[in-house]
């Protein structure tokens, strides 16, 4: 077992600056040593490891820097512009107006985990688990309004109920 800790304390120590340098975690820095065995890591080759976390390091960075591809059409490009229900980095809040538009294709309520794309090319998601039912329609109107602490509310014109959502493209 010792054998085992020496080599795993030294590859962190090791690894801590390339770490801090680009906020990746290795393999053996996220995964317990028992987890690191069962999915048979420790017969890599130091070699071997350093390729697979590699491979990770550009895989899972590339995805979180590169944005989205969106189909261009002009409603898309306009919701690529219009930043209103993204969070915010810095203190100031953007844009809190009122968003209306219209979902695009049927709908018949809300299940907890509805994905709700609007004709103006923005894409929501619900962020709560409530629940709403009505009659399928085609293309109804959809309210977006701010709501307190940076949350966003939906409702659909003609109908009470209302769900928290948050903008995911």
């Amino acid at each position: 077992m010792k054998r085992l800790i020496t080599p795993a304390l030294l590859l962190l120590v090791a690894a801590a600056p390339l770490q801090a340098a680009d906020g990746f975690s290795s393999l053996e820095e996220q995964m317990s040593g028992k987890e690191f065995t069962e999915a048979g890591l420790d017969k890599l080759s130091q070699d071997e490891l350093d390729a697979l976390n590699a491979w990770i390091r550009r895989h899972s960075l590339a995805t979180l820097d590169t944005p989205k591809a969106v189909v261009s059409s002009g409603s898309e490009d306009a919701a690529a512009e219009d930043a209103r229900g993204f969070k915010k980095k810095k203190k100031d809040d953007g844009d809190r107006s009122t968003i209306t538009s219209r979902l695009v294709g049927s709908f018949s309520g809300w299940d907890g985990q509805t994905v709700f794309k609007l004709e103006n090319g923005m894409i929501w998601a619900q962020a709560d688990k409530d629940k709403f039912f009505t009659k399928e329609m085609q293309n109804p109107v959809v309210i977006i309004e701010p709501g307190m602490f940076g949350t966003w509310h939906l409702h659909i014109e003609g109908f009470g109920s209302e769900c928290r959502v948050k903008r995911i493209q």
